[in-house]
């Protein structure tokens, strides 16, 4: 016969309690059933699940375990598990896990309450919570750029679709993007990213700075917000918008592409991505020639967006080859992911626009970036309040993983 005991210990962390703990353990010959430990400021917090023999031995043990402890300045706790208790928390693990994400500029008590909160009302357990982002200076008074903290939770979720747009409704209320994805192998083995450029890789619509140098903004402007928005089919919207431009100078574009405001995140991002051996496409119904300067900057692998012609070395207000819109961009990620040996599931694709939609429905992780509220509404994933290297984070990267990339 044995019992099962849980093994709590506390107290200041320092190198060699684990060691020492477990040492006397291997001396008695006690099977470890399960290990789990976490230090926050210096505080330890360690739990071994233990099967101890009933043959007196285990008195040794306690015993050895105590000295050990108290010789090292710490508590422990010796708490006996029922074996039907412990048959049912085996019978958990095959429990269906989710891991939610928040990200923010800072991250507070109220959000964790208010996340925690709408876990525990779907009878959801939260098992385990790690900072992502460094820890923060209170003497630096510069504004921290970034505050991640991820939660795994366990249990099987009724509605997947109410969780997300709960916890949509709450980040929208707290300022801050709250994400759930399921806890599987493809969440941790992405090798693929998609991204919209116009108002996703940069913080600019390129088709209204050209509108503008052509004297035709608001007329542009008008068109390209309806087409975002869903309200107009978008080739149409295309073309209306390309005939205003007929006769812009191709020397007005050169400016225009050494100046396109790069997105907050995106060289972070980008970066530690292509570290990690990830592809990088750009599927954009913008232009060619603005993505192509990008991939020149980047390195990025693919591009697919609108080439515009010229003539005597101005726009003719048309674009050769098929235009690229939402259905055509969710073709090409297909086409990508099946040339380079990549299931969808491990594809991420992000996007601020209608014409993403389809793209973002059929990635593993699809990302409504800063986004339009129809494509909130429908994706996924939403991040509308930090820069594009939050997805990191989706990703379960923390800040000390990113910086050893640069190494």
């Amino acid at each position: 016969m044995s019992e099962i005991v849980l093994i709590n210990v506390t107290g200041e962390d320092r190198p060699g309690i684990t060691a020492a703990l477990t040492r006397i353990l291997a001396r008695f010959h006690v099977p470890v059933l399960d290990i789990g430990q976490s230090t926050i400021h210096n505080a330890l917090a360690l739990g071994l699940l233990v099967e101890l023999p009933r043959e007196g031995g285990e008195c040794g043990v306690f015993r050895e375990l105590l000295f050990s402890a108290h010789g090292m300045g710490l508590d422990i706790r010796f708490t006996p598990i029922a074996a039907d208790d412990y048959e049912d928390w085996v019978l958990e693990q095959g429990q269906p896990r989710h891991i939610l994400t928040l990200l923010g500029r800072e991250i507070d008590a109220e959000h964790l309450a208010q996340v925690s909160a709408a876990v525990a009302e779907r009878g959801l357990n939260v098992d385990r919570i790690v900072r992502l982002t460094g820890r923060i200076s209170r003497r630096d008074e510069r504004p921290h750029p970034l505050a991640s903290v991820e939660l795994s939770v366990r249990g099987a979720v009724a509605d997947l679709a109410e969780l997300h747009a709960a916890l949509l409704a709450l980040g929208r209320l707290m300022d801050v993007d709250v994400s759930v994805q399921e806890d599987d192998i493809f969440r941790r083995n992405r090798r693929l990213v998609c991204f919209d450029m116009d108002s996703t890789l940069i913080q600019t619509e390129v088709i209204d700075e050209l509108a503008a140098a052509a004297g035709v903004g608001p007329q542009v402007v008008a068109i390209t917000e309806a087409a975002m928005r869903g309200e107009l089919d978008f080739q149409e919207s295309f073309r209306r918008r390309m005939a205003l431009l007929e006769g812009l100078d191709e020397s007005v574009l050169a400016g225009i592409a050494e100046r396109l405001p790069i997105t907050e995140g995106a060289d972070r991002l980008i970066a530690a991505l292509k570290r990690l051996g990830y592809k990088i496409a750009i599927l954009s119904g913008g232009f060619t020639y603005f993505a192509e300067h990008l991939q020149r900057r980047f390195g990025i692998d693919y591009v697919h967006a609108n080439r515009l012609e010229f003539r005597d070395g101005r726009l003719t207000g048309e674009v050769s080859g098929e235009i690229i819109d939402g259905a055509r961009k969710a073709e090409l990620l297909r086409e990508i992911a099946e040339r380079e040996g990549i299931r969808l599931e491990q594809v991420i694709a992000v996007g601020d626009g209608a014409n993403d939609l389809p793209m973002l429905a059929i990635a593993g992780l699809g990302i409504a970036f800063h986004a339009k509220p129809i494509v909130t509404a429908q994706a996924r994933h939403s991040i509308a309040n930090v820069g594009l290297d939050g997805i990191l984070y989706l990703l379960g990267m923390r800040d000390r993983d990113v910086e050893a990339l640069k190494s």
